[in-house]
């Protein structure tokens, strides 16, 4: 277990649980947990033990996004000047899309596991990840619009390709809650599971799924997809070709093959 300002991280074989740790706070962002995710998921992208990584939250929340104290300092610290004003705040929110650039480019498959919750920094959050589960009460809300400025870490470049333009749009317009089975009937969430105990369980039996399989391959398969949400099919159908002209040479194949045909499970190297 290690144990950060803000986040609590725990290696539970080849998963790591990482854990947003403000539960008195809501699991609010503060300036540490900014930080932080980008050194975590830095070590979880390098760790050849680590396969899968989960988000969740501590306590009754998975977290109601960035600190309102943070955003107070902030704005206490503007000067006269309103373009060095201007390079202060883009220069303060590249870093904070940076924490989550970080979640999307990890190697590794991320998981969040949302209870409670949801709203603000935290969906920037798990848009950057690659499924989402939740509780049925687990409380979605792109909440900037109600604090007077457009989500700026990530949300409304990542959400439509995950739910659709129309209703990201209305949700980023009107600033609406969603629970957890209209979550699911949206696309946001993948499943909605009966408790937090359920959830936890579920989401660890599909990151152990995922970690049983080829480490090169699930490389190869989030690598693919991130590269042709931003490509056309041409580029993407080119990329894989050039990336499998490598990795089929892997012994993961061999190993897989062998397993299949002996109809045991496959151990692959980390």
């Amino acid at each position: 277990m290690r144990e950060y300002q803000s986040l609590l991280v725990e290696q539970q074989g080849a998963i790591a649980h990482v854990m947003i740790n403000r539960p008195a706070k809501a699991n609010s962002m503060d300036e540490a947990f900014w930080t932080e995710m980008v050194e975590v998921f830095d070590w979880v992208d390098r760790t050849d033990s680590v396969r899968v990584a989960v988000i969740s939250g501590v306590g009754r929340n998975f977290s109601a996004g960035i600190d309102l104290q943070m955003l107070a300092q902030a704005a206490g610290s503007m000067v006269a000047d309103i373009g060095r004003n201007a390079e202060r705040i883009r220069r303060n929110i590249l870093k904070l899309q940076s924490a989550f650039n970080a979640v999307d480019e990890c190697r590794k498959p991320v998981i969040a596991a949302v209870h409670g919750y949801c709203i603000g920094g935290a969906i920037d959050l798990i848009s950057a990840c690659d499924m989402r589960y939740c509780t049925p009460d687990a409380h979605f809300s792109i909440k900037e619009i109600d604090m007077g400025m457009a989500a700026d870490v990530g949300t409304l470049q990542r959400l439509p390709r995950l739910i659709g333009d129309g209703i990201m749009r209305e949700l980023a317009y009107t600033g609406r809650p969603v629970y957890g089975e209209e979550a699911a009937r949206i696309g946001l969430v993948n499943q909605v599971f009966a408790d937090h105990g359920a959830l936890l369980e579920g989401v660890m039996d599909i990151a152990r799924q995922i970690a049983a399989k080829s480490p090169l391959a699930i490389r190869g398969t989030k690598e693919m997809i991130r590269y042709s949400r931003d490509h056309s099919v041409a580029d993407g159908l080119n990329y894989i070709a050039t990336w499998n002209a490598a990795m089929l040479q892997s012994e993961d194949l061999k190993v897989a093959v062998a397993a299949h045909m002996s109809k045991k499970p496959a151990e692959f190297a980390d």
